[in-house]
């Protein structure tokens, strides 16, 4: 019965888009975010075009009421290739896909398949024969996988979002009753709250000791030195000033973030909405716990191979402690869902979890919170991703007949995002410990660093020692820009506020990054400096972040711009 179900949809429904789920001291709930103008910039159409044209040659179309005869698919590579090979056919009539297994009667089967999202799922006999999907696609070398088509209830324009309803002792300590701060704890800018996700420590520069967030959580388009504070601003609240947001990123393109083209379209992005915020000097890290509150300690990051077994990560059960639901379980329904916005630019985001027994994983305010695998065999959680935010203003998926459509909650992925942030994970005491005093040995040698490079040279040194300390040096000096005209003044708010200005670095095609100067402390060295010694010397004194121009997606309805003060309006 399954296999005859067809999916059908008015032309002028809009895709599947996934809203940040930020918390807002306002009442705006529209989202804006930001990523580079074209993917052309990074002269990789061309190479994209050419690879998929040569693994198109013996690929089958899809079919239609049979299976086909090759090896089934065993991996998340195996599907995602098979999705990039017939997107023109998924797309023609469906809000969005993602892979996985099939679904039947709300659960999970151990059939690979892509999902394919529909607003209206009915018979194939009320449906013309171009607006039947295949049973199952076939990709290159003839491996094939299941098509199952899931009803996504959309609500056409975006409610409001689903305000907080939780009170209990856990989540009270994590809004500001506890002592400690740590993994799930409550965290605000001057205008948007949210969730800590993890402490980090820096692979470069000074080697700061921070945690990890959204995005849209920590930078404001107002506030262009995008404090964080605990539990809220000081115009909110009582609350403690934690540090300010030194690199942060939105959107990355995909052969950077999965390693592989996951797309024919040209510009396709992956959502990677993150920001690092180093500990002030003056922050008292005797509060700050390792520990994740009302789950314990937790180990180190799963990383996500896409060569590995599908139910390595499809079906597992994962956990989450957020400030506004605290302590809530989920499943792993799918990664990887892919829509289009109406411009025709593709987008993917990683995880989609559906919370348990009908309750949602998260709600408002829970940005941020870390996505976490329950322990196998005595292990310790590990965790996989953060919250970035979910479907519940614009829909929910119909997974269960004769029960209510189900929101689910989208996530990042933890490894890739520390990657692209060069951030490790602290997830024990001991290491917080070495990682601090690392930091320490990290800012003397810096200043030891800069007070070398600014004493007066020693002129009584003849002229054959000069040339003996000095030649190998090979320093090459080059102008920077100064810190002014680095566009950091202009940034981005959370949910609700389209970016005007971002600065982003794209070096050499390897990767997207956004750089905010700290005003408290220095930037990061790139990765370029860790490689060349002979800029180290420099990076204590410099900004080596780009402006870029950037355009704007509209993830909801357009509101009002608010009003900038005449401060940033130039």
């Amino acid at each position: 019965m399954a296999r005859n179900l067809c999916n059908y949809l008015p032309c002028h429904a809009s895709s599947l888009q996934p809203v940040a789920s930020g918390g807002q001291h306002s009442e705006s709930s529209a989202a804006y975010f930001s990523w580079p103008t074209s993917i052309l910039m990074h002269g990789a159409a061309e190479d994209r075009a050419n690879y998929f044209g040569n693994l198109q040659k013996g690929v089958l179309p899809g079919r239609i009421g049979q299976l086909p005869t090759g090896q089934q698919s065993t991996t998340l590579l195996d599907l995602m290739t098979i999705r990039a090979f017939h997107s023109k056919i998924l797309r023609r009539f469906s809000l969005g896909t993602a892979i996985g297994f099939r679904i039947r009667k709300g659960a999970l089967t151990s059939i690979p398949a892509i999902l394919v999202f529909v607003a209206r799922k009915v018979h194939k006999k009320w449906l013309n024969h171009n607006q039947c999907l295949p049973s199952a696609l076939e990709g290159p070398g003839g491996v094939w996988c299941d098509v199952d088509v899931v009803e996504f209830s959309y609500y056409g324009a975006p409610t409001p979002t689903p305000k907080e309803q939780l009170y209990n002792e856990l989540v009270d300590g994590l809004r500001g009753n506890d002592p400690c701060i740590g993994s799930g704890s409550q965290v605000a800018s001057q205008e948007t709250y949210g969730t800590l996700g993890a402490l980090v420590k820096s692979r470069t520069g000074n080697k700061q000791v921070g945690f990890l967030t959204n995005r849209h959580v920590a930078v404001g388009l107002d506030y262009p030195n995008q404090k964080m504070f605990h539990p809220l601003p000081p115009n909110l609240g009582p609350g403690v000033y934690l540090g300010a947001v030194e690199r942060a990123t939105s959107f990355i393109t995909d052969d950077v973030w999965f390693g592989i083209y996951a797309g024919t379209n040209p510009e396709t992005f992956v959502r990677a909405d993150g920001a690092f915020i180093p500990f002030s000097d003056d922050f008292d890290m005797s509060s700050v716990t390792t520990s994740v509150k009302g789950l314990g300690d937790i180990g180190d990051v799963k990383v996500i191979d896409l060569q590995s077994p599908i139910n390595s990560l499809i079906g597992r059960q994962v956990v989450k402690v957020g400030r506004s639901s605290g302590l809530t379980t989920g499943t792993v329904m799918a990664y990887a869902l892919e829509y289009n916005d109406e411009k025709g630019i593709c987008f993917l985001t990683d995880f989609l979890v559906v919370g348990e027994n009908q309750q949602t994983f998260d709600l408002e305010g829970d940005s941020g919170s870390l996505i976490i695998l329950t322990g196998q065999d005595g292990e310790k959680p590990k965790p996989i991703g953060i919250i970035w935010g979910g479907t519940a203003n614009r829909g929910r998926l119909k997974l269960k007949s004769g029960h209510d459509p189900e929101n689910w909650t989208s996530g990042v992925d933890l490894g890739r995002l520390l990657d692209l942030l060069e951030l490790d994970l602290i997830t024990t005491r001991e290491g917080l410990r070495d990682a601090l005093q690392e930091q320490r040995f990290a800012l003397a040698a810096a200043i030891n660093c800069t007070v070398g490079e600014s004493s007066p040279t020693v002129r009584n040194l003849p002229n054959k020692k000069v040339d003996q300390i000095y030649e190998p040096l090979g320093i090459n000096i080059q102008p920077f820009p100064s810190e002014g005209a680095s566009g950091s003044g202009v940034n981005a708010l959370s949910t609700d506020i389209e970016f005007q200005v971002d600065t982003i670095e794209l070096p050499n095609n390897v990767e997207e990054h956004q750089f905010i100067p700290n005003l408290i402390s220095m930037s990061p060295i790139h990765r370029t400096e860790e490689d060349n010694p002979e800029r180290k010397n420099l990076s204590a004194l410099i900004n080596s972040s780009d402006e870029d121009i950037c355009v704007s997606l509209h993830l909801g309805d357009r509101e009002p711009k608010r009003q900038r003060s005449d401060q940033y309006s130039n």
